[in-house]
This record gives structure tokens, sequence and C-alpha cells, in this order.
């Protein structure tokens, strides 16, 4: 149960000042509360044997009121230290939860569903939070404050009677332990749906358009329906554990009382004690209350911070599917790029997806890279992302096999835009500006120029400072493209690898496109995919793909003269051309 301490042991390490002023502060809290019964005990005995005075009366009423006044300070004092510590722990857990989710590649994030990752960075975390706060409360004030009340009733009043009055707490910890290793299983189990459930919700977020469109909102409103009863149903055999502990310890603490009014009475009567001692001691059976709950507490926010901090170090242990070595070499730029012999298959995937991949690509060349779909050209543009871990064979970059470039200084020299693009949910002017923080507006026209979207700019309604929505959902699709080109164009990037980047625009603005980065790339190396094969024809060589294997390889003239698939394509699409010219004219 207390392994989740051991685990945040780094924690309190670190914040160790903060946790021994706050713990420090609450055990002499729980020794300054001590001391008021026993002055309403001893004022009790003054009145009954009529000793009592004026000036006796108002010191104690004077004392008391003063020692209420110093509880309140240093209370104040504990909570700021303890519930603080809470709240700087789960800010550098999820810190550290987001720092290592940006360094995962795509294999972890295939393995692993949003929703869950979101269920695990929120809830999860807020539970681990609670350990550090509540929980160190709770585990303090079960112990030692509990033991500083039984030494209270034992040497201020009657170790005879405290003992008769704690005999039912063996049973409060026994059914304690019982109901936490319950309540541990049952809270996995409904955070692990809360998952679930996320992951459903952000899937028919992000599909709505979808869903319309084939008029399945009923359908998707009865799967989140069963989804959120499963939660509810996960979520109600966690309360009904919790609700256990209340009426539990109420019992055994009724029984206390029980026990310890009857058994007093007996004593007074037999003059072991007195009549300020019993209520003294009654008044001590009552401070018991709250460290008795504080065991069912204790044991129920070690259980949840126990499961929820198993749930994040299961992500956080998660090792880089691509590392770096130990000792990158340093490359000051990419002057060459070079496959021999690579050969790549996904993880999931039972077929190798590039097989025998040789290429030979200098500083300022163009490669177009086209083929059928499912023919691999994404894959080989991605190998120089380094996304997935190597295959056999060797890519070479500047001479220098890609694993031993640290991947930092890799992917600054490369600007990717995939085939699915993604805007963050800013203005045009932010979402443009990622590529380069430092970029002024200058800077940003001259990459939308680039991306042939100046015109497009004056249709907006607030022009750079226009909010494009969750995924850039305010834009259509090819502006959508040409904002993500854009982005990519303003660092000014040493290779461009365009991922069928074009395939939203048409015709004429794609040849603007082309034009501008023939003209603004002169000396940079740039990848091109795509199924339009005017895209490519300005292309220093040009490779087709078929089932992850290159079939034809040359020159946009060269591949015509050959008459294979490259030609055929060629010419139907071209027909495809004339005749949609055809019916426009």
């Amino acid at each position: 149960m207390f392994t989740v301490l051991k685990d945040l042991g780094w924690f309190f390490h670190r914040e160790r000042k903060r946790y021994t002023i706050g713990l420090a502060m609450l055990i002499l809290v729980g020794f300054l509360e001590l001391v008021p019964p026993r002055l309403l005990g001893d004022s009790i005995d003054q009145i009954v044997s009529g000793s009592v005075t004026w000036d006796s009366l108002m010191r104690t009423i004077l004392y008391i009121l003063a020692m209420l006044v110093l509880i309140y300070y240093i209370t104040y004092i504990w909570m700021h230290r303890l519930f603080g510590g809470a709240n700087l722990v789960e800010r550098l857990l999820r810190s550290r939860f987001m720092r290592h989710l940006l360094s995962m590649t795509p294999p972890f994030f295939e393995r692993n569903r949003t929703g869950d990752l979101m269920a695990r960075a929120t809830n999860d975390l807020r539970s681990v939070a609670a350990t550090a706060g509540f929980g160190m409360l709770t585990l303090t004030d079960s112990t030692i404050y509990l033991a500083t009340v039984l030494g209270a009733m034992g040497f201020l009043i009657s170790w005879k009677l405290t003992l008769a009055a704690i005999i039912p707490l063996p049973f409060i910890a026994l059914a304690m332990s019982i109901y936490g290793k319950a309540v541990h299983q049952r809270y996995t189990l409904a955070q692990d749906a809360f998952g679930d459930m996320n992951d459903q919700v952000l899937e028919s977020v992000a599909g709505i358009r979808v869903i319309r469109a084939y008029v399945q909102e009923r359908l998707d409103e009865k799967r989140f329906a069963d989804i959120t009863d499963d939660v509810y149903r996960k979520n109600l055999a966690v309360a009904r554990m919790d609700a256990l502990f209340e009426p539990t310890i109420r019992l055994f603490v009724g029984l206390s009382y029980v026990i310890g009014l009857g058994y007093g009475m007996i004593l007074v009567f037999r003059n072991e004690i007195t009549l300020g001692d019993l209520v003294s001691f009654n008044m001590y059976l009552g401070m018991m209350i709250w460290p008795m709950f504080a065991i069912g507490e204790l044991i129920n926010i070690m259980q949840r911070g126990s499961a929820s901090l198993d749930r994040v170090n299961e992500t956080l242990s998660s090792p880089q599917d691509v590392q770096d070595i130990e000792h990158p070499e340093a490359v000051t730029a990419a002057e060459s790029i070079v496959m021999e012999d690579v050969t790549f298959r996904y993880p999931t995937s039972q077929t190798d997806n590039l097989q025998h991949i040789h290429l030979s690509l200098r500083r300022g060349e163009t490669l177009g890279v086209v083929g059928r779909t499912g023919s691999g050209k994404s894959t080989l543009l991605k190998q120089l992302l380094r996304e997935y871990p190597s295959g056999s064979g060797d890519i070479l970059i500047s001479g220098t096999p890609i694993e031993h470039i640290a991947a930092e200084q890799l992917h600054s020299w490369v600007g990717y835009v995939p085939q699915e693009q993604i805007l963050f949910s800013k203005s045009v002017r932010e979402n443009i500006r990622f590529g380069k923080p430092d970029a002024t507006d200058a800077d940003i026209m001259e990459a939308i120029r680039t991306a042939a979207f100046d015109n497009d700019l004056g249709t907006l309604s607030d022009g750079l400072d226009t909010i494009v929505g969750e995924k850039g959902i305010a834009l259509s699709g090819g502006q959508k493209q040409r904002v993500s080109l854009a982005r990519a164009f303003i660092g000014d990037p040493d290779i461009l690898v365009l991922d069928d980047a074009l395939s939203a625009v048409d015709a004429r603005t794609e040849a603007r496109i082309i034009n501008n980065i023939r003209s603004e790339r002169s000396g940079k190396t740039t990848l091109i995919s795509t199924h339009r094969l005017s895209a490519v024809e300005h292309a220093d060589r040009i490779v087709v793909l078929e089932q992850g294997r290159i079939i034809e390889e040359g020159t946009h003239s060269e591949l015509l003269q050959r008459g294979g698939w490259y030609r055929q394509q060629y010419e139907r699409q071209q027909l495809e051309s004339g005749l949609s010219s055809g019916e426009v004219s």
C-alpha cells in the first residue's frame, strides 16, 4: 500500500524542507490540541470540589482562547506546506509526462490510445498529487496524532480505561486492509474505463462530419451511452467500497464510546478517576474519531494513488523506440543523402514495406517519388525522419549513418509536410510562425507567397489573425495544405519533404507552388511524393515504387521514353486534364 510513498521518495527528498516544516507543524498542532480538554477537565474538578474562583476560571478561558489562536496560525502553515506540495508534485509529474510524450515516436502512439493518455495526465496525476498532500496528512494523523491522543488518555487519565476503549481498533485495521485491496483493483478498472470514454469522445468530435454525413448520430449516441454506463458501473463499484469505510469506522468508534463511558463511570464510582478526568477522556475519545477515520482515508487515498501512479509509471517507463547513440557524430550540413540496400518493415506489418532501395541524392537536387497507392512512397520519405527503428541497409547523410546523427540535429535540417495536415487552434500567423518562432511579418508574407496562399488572405475574416479552429476546421483542404507548406517554407530547411502535400490544390496553384519552390530553394534538397505527375516533372530524378521496390528510375523525359508505368500514368493524367479543359471551355 505504501509503495506509492516510496515511489515518490525523490519528490519528498527534493522538498524535504517543505515537508519537514509542514509535518512538524502538524505534529505540534496535535500536541497543542491536547491542552484545552485537560484545562476543561481541571476546571470541572475545581467546580465539583468548590475551589473554583472567578480569576482561575477567566485564566482558563484565556488560555484556551490563546491556544485556539495559536492552533489556527500553525494549522495555516502546515496546510500551506502540505497541500502546496501536492500542487507542486502534480505540476512536476505533468511536465515530466508531457516531455516524455513529446520524445515518443509514432510506434508509441500506435500502442497507446489518446484518450487513455489524457486520463493518465489528468485524473491519475490528480490522485497521485492527493497522496502527496492529503495522504501525508492522513498518514500523520492516523499514526503520530493517534498515538499522541492515546498517550494523553493513558498517561493523563487512565491506562486501564484507555486499553478498554481501544479494543475495537484491531478490527478497524483488519476491515481497512480488506477494503483497501478491493479499492485498488476497482479503481484501476474505473480509470481504464475513463480512458476508453475519453478516447470515444475524441473520435466522435474529430469525426463529427463523417458521423453526420452517414446519419450515424443515434448509433454514436448509443455507443457513447454504453461506454458511459460502463464507466458509471465501475465507478459505482469503487463508491460501494468507499461507502463501507465510514460506517465501519463509526461502528467501532461508537463501541469505543460505549466502552469508555460505561467503564469510565465505574472507575469514577471507584474513585480511580475524577469526573473531570472522565470529561477530558471523552473529549480525547472524540478527538480520536478523526484519526480513526484517517486510517480509512489513508488506505483509500494510498490505494488510489498507488493504482494511478502505476498507470503513470507504465507510460513514463516506456522506452523510446528510436534513441540517439551515446556519442553522436557532428555533421555540419546535409551535403548528400544515400540509401544503400535499405529494407524496412513497420512493427505491425507482416511483410517488408520497402525492399532493397538504392538512392543517391546530392545537395540542391530534387527527388520525385511516385507510384500506386500503398506502394511505399510515404514510407520511403519517412526514413529521413527516423520515426521508426531502422531496418537493414544504410542511410547516409554526408557520408554519416543516420543512426549516428543526433535526432535534434537531423530534424533541424528537415521541413516536413505530411499527407494529413495538422494545424493548431490558433491564428494563421501563429501556425506559420511555428516553423520559425522568431519570424517577422515580412518572413511570414514571403512564406505565404511561396505557398501561393497570398490571394486567399483577403477571403479570411481577420487575415493573418484569423483563428483556424481545431485542426484547421475553419479552412478548406487546399488552404490547410498551403498554410502547412508556408510553415515548412518559412524555416528554409536544408531538406524539404513534401508527402503528397499538393493533392488538395488545383493544377494552376500547384504549378505556381512548384515554380516558387524551384526559384526559392536553389541549392536546397527537396523530396516530393505525389500522385499527380505534373508536380515532379521538373525533378532531377524520379523513382517509381511498386510494393516497396523501385521499378523505374530516371528523369521525366527518360521515363517517358521507357514506356512503363510512369508513361502510362502520365498519358492518362494528360488525357484527363485535356478532357477537364474541354469541359470548362
